[in-house]
């Protein structure tokens, strides 16, 4: 038998939706709060406009973001800024061949002055989690993080825990090298909303990098913009953006054409429906709409689908990947038309 218990601090029972005559104001403070983070960021990662507020979508939608790059180009140091800016708990997760389950998600330790045992919370008990090189942990690891990153909740000897909204999992990968490291399954990169790559700075802010950062570390300049319960208020928010039905079957009709382009032997799940229309819904509130538009799904189709989708061994071949067929997809699909 599961039984299910909460942490002090949980806040799984409020609305997931505002009011809506609370919205226009919540919108306005999610820009606000949005440019004080993204100036933040910025500070620390230079020439990164794009990634940055692609992050903060991803933030606010109440996500999962992959970082996948060659090393050294910031992948960490985006998901240590970012935790640095929300004033909430962080944790850090080196993985390591040898990390356990019960170091992501806690155990029972008997507890001999009470003679039972009492619940240890392991390193996803937190509001951020960073997960560096999430692919050098064995499967069995990696594992630990499926319950979490979709139900918000850890399970350990029958018992359910929830875990504190927001719940956030920046996970960095070097998709290079590959010795000593345990690919992502299927259904652990389909937990993830969006995957981005940093890439390379421009010389500019390459130069800008070493004059400022070769003094200071330059995270000890980062503080709080926001905290975790306004995080989950602007939440609430971008759930409440409208989106026409026409938008959602625009969305439906993009994903199911995945699963049949010839170039794929796995397309889009519905789970990346539901991220591509939060993370749209993200986006809108960020520029300050209330409610969607295809231009907020075609922006973000590539990040939050091509990750999910397993080409073919020709396709692989002819050096197509994820973000080509996404691109192909998006062209062939007809936009929604107003009523």
């Amino acid at each position: 038998m599961t039984t299910t218990s909460a942490l002090p601090g949980s806040h799984s029972g409020e609305p997931l939706a505002l009011d809506p005559r609370e919205l226009p104001a919540a919108l306005e403070r999610l820009r606000g709060t949005a440019d004080a983070l993204a100036t933040t960021v910025d500070r620390v990662i230079q020439g990164k406009d794009e990634t940055v507020r692609l992050a903060l979508t991803v933030l606010f939608a109440e996500g999962h973001l992959l970082v996948e790059d060659v090393p050294g180009v910031g992948k960490t140091m985006l998901a240590k800024t970012l935790a640095r800016a929300v004033d909430g708990t962080v944790r850090r997760i080196q993985f390591t061949p040898d990390l356990l389950p019960s170091d992501v998600t806690g155990s029972s330790i008997w507890n001999q002055e009470r003679a039972a045992f009492e619940f240890r919370p392991g390193a996803v008990f937190a509001n951020v989690v960073i997960g560096d090189e999430i692919n050098r942990a064995s499967p069995k690891t990696q594992s630990a993080l499926l319950e979490c990153m979709e139900e918000g909740q850890v399970t350990v000897d029958g018992t359910t825990w929830k875990l504190d909204r927001p719940f956030i999992v920046f996970a960095t990968q070097n998709p290079v090298e590959m010795d000593g490291t345990y690919p992502l399954p299927e259904a652990q990169r389909d937990r993830f909303m969006a995957r981005i790559s940093m890439g390379y700075p421009s010389a500019d802010a390459e130069l800008t990098m070493l004059n400022e950062h070769g003094g200071a570390a330059p995270l000890d300049a980062v503080s709080p913009v926001v905290d975790v319960a306004e995080v989950r208020l602007l939440a609430r928010a971008v759930r409440s953006v409208h989106a026409a039905e026409a938008l959602k079957q625009y969305v439906v009709d993009l994903v199911r054409r995945t699963r049949v382009h010839p170039d794929l032997r796995l397309g889009a799940s519905p789970r990346a429906a539901l991220h591509l229309l939060r993370a749209a819904r993200s986006r809108a509130a960020l520029e300050g709409r209330d409610h969607v538009l295809p231009d907020d799904v075609q922006a973000l189709a590539v990040p939050v689908v091509s990750h999910r989708l397993l080409l073919t061994a020709d396709a692989l071949l002819a050096g197509r990947d994820g973000s080509d067929v996404v691109t192909d997809v998006l062209r062939t699909t007809a936009l929604p038309s107003p009523r």
